[in-house]
């Protein structure tokens, strides 16, 4: 019988993508018992309108909460960025996105440049105590979907961080920008091939020529494509994955609520799509890096 602590983690996305968030919760919290969600028969989300991608997303909740999960991750940017703070209101359980640890991330990597180039010593402890005003201007890029690129969740979520009344007020420029094409090319498999390079290269060009601190990940497929994306931008910019920093976030939430499985548990792993477990199960291991042996379950009862 499952305890409070025993219960899984649940995590969706609208298809592949959250893998690469699944992946880091599971590296960080290894006794964590762990199920994951991708509807594949409704992906991708991101050129679906927000009214739809919230109906899809309390469908997808109220499974994971029939699973008796502790708490809900959306490793989805687009899901987070036009539906979580909906999902947070009519859902009784702890919900995590990626856009606001990513921003996080982002803000506070800009943060220590700033005080790099500007020589100044600190010892505040949180990234929004210290009240200095830092000059020059400073470019933070995003890349995603439409749908997450048109919403300006990282932005927002950037400038509120920045405003915040003990902010440092930097003099931030944001890039965003959409790469559509990006998630179908991870989905076919296309990860290593030329056309793929040349796709990224055609969307971060105009990116790269801004010289920004960092480049987020504004998409859960996006990692992997980190490799490539690298091999484009310049040495001094730092690549901001949003999945490694919601585990963190995670971990840092079990632990202070008391909520860690007990490292003596055995744990699982339990997978459901909506469609097509045989290409989720081929494709889905490069995501996670290993290869997926557990039997993928369908559910279609909400479809």
């Amino acid at each position: 019988m499952l305890t409070d602590n025993s219960r899984p983690i649940g995590i969706f996305d609208s298809g592949l993508g959250g893998l690469t968030v699944f992946k880091e919760i599971r590296q960080l919290l290894r006794y964590e018992n762990l199920i994951y969600f991708g509807d594949t028969a409704r992906v991708p989300y991101g050129n679906k309108s927000k009214e739809t991608i919230l109906r899809y997303s309390k469908e997808i909740t109220k499974f994971l909460l029939k699973q008796n999960v502790k708490l809900i991750v959306v490793a989805c940017n687009t899901v987070s960025s036009l539906a979580l703070d909906e999902l947070k209101k009519e859902f009784d359980i702890p919900i995590f996105g990626v856009i606001e640890p990513g921003a996080r991330c982002a803000y506070k990597k800009l943060i220590e440049r700033s005080r790099s180039k500007n020589n100044i010593i600190t010892n505040k402890k949180t990234i929004c105590e210290d009240t200095a005003y830092l000059s020059g201007i400073e470019t933070i890029a995003i890349i995603g979907t439409s749908a997450t690129i048109g919403s300006k969740a990282y932005s927002d979520a950037i400038n509120r961080l920045n405003n915040y009344k003990n902010g440092a007020n930097i003099n931030i420029k944001i890039i965003e920008k959409a790469c559509p094409l990006l998630v179908p090319l991870v989905e076919e498999g296309l990860v290593d091939s030329d056309i793929t390079r040349d796709v990224i290269k055609y969307y971060l060009q105009p990116v790269i020529e801004s010289n920004p601190l960092s480049i987020v990940l504004g998409c859960t497929h996006y990692p992997m494509l980190k490799e490539i994306i690298l091999d484009f931008a310049d040495d001094n910019t730092e690549i901001i994955d949003s999945g490694k920093e919601v585990a963190i976030e995670i971990k840092n939430f079990l632990i202070s609520n008391k909520m860690l499985n007990s490292k003596t548990a055995k744990t699982y792993e339990k997978y459901y799509v909506s469609d097509d477990p045989e290409k989720f199960k081929l494709l889905g291991s490069n995501f996670i890096g290993s290869n997926i042996t557990e039997h993928i379950e369908v559910v279609i009862d909400f479809l």
